[in-house]
């Protein structure tokens, strides 16, 4: 049946403001970052970091509730790329690098969401892994 809750009126419990005060101000003021994006076929994730690598912000489309196939999406993309540009700014950060990783459909789209945002984007990495020759093929088939 689980606890009974115990609704307190007046002063107490005002200290704490919840998810909605973290939203409003953020812990920490940068103004260089750099912006990882995976785009792969069924997903794109999106993160910020500081010039350090630490993980300010990050952001997938699986986490947006778009489900199966429609993650893999250049709309989802788009919708990654504008939260992670909306929290950006409301860290301070004016300029970024970006690096992307994969070959899904959303490594343009998440990239010109992020930038409407008007954060100024000072370089593109590409760092997609390509393979040269890759492991023995099999053998041929005999009917």
């Amino acid at each position: 049946m689980g606890k009974k809750r115990i609704v307190k009126k007046g002063g107490e419990g005002e200290g704490r403001s919840g998810a909605t005060g973290s939203a409003r101000s953020p812990k920490r003021k940068v103004d260089i970052g750099k912006v990882y994006v995976e785009a792969t076929f069924n997903n794109t994730k999106m993160s910020l970091t500081d010039t350090s690598g630490n993980v300010l912000v990050w952001s997938s489309s699986g986490s947006l509730g778009f489900s199966g196939a429609k993650k893999g999406t250049p709309f989802a993309a788009a919708k990654v790329g504008e939260l992670v540009g909306d929290k950006a700014v409301q860290m301070g950060v004016k300029e970024v690098s970006v690096v992307i990783s994969g070959i899904g459909a959303g490594r343009e789209s998440s990239v010109r969401a992020f930038s409407t945002k008007g954060i100024q984007i000072s370089n593109i990495k590409d760092v997609t892994p390509v393979p040269h020759n890759g492991p023995r093929a099999r053998k041929a088939r005999r009917v």
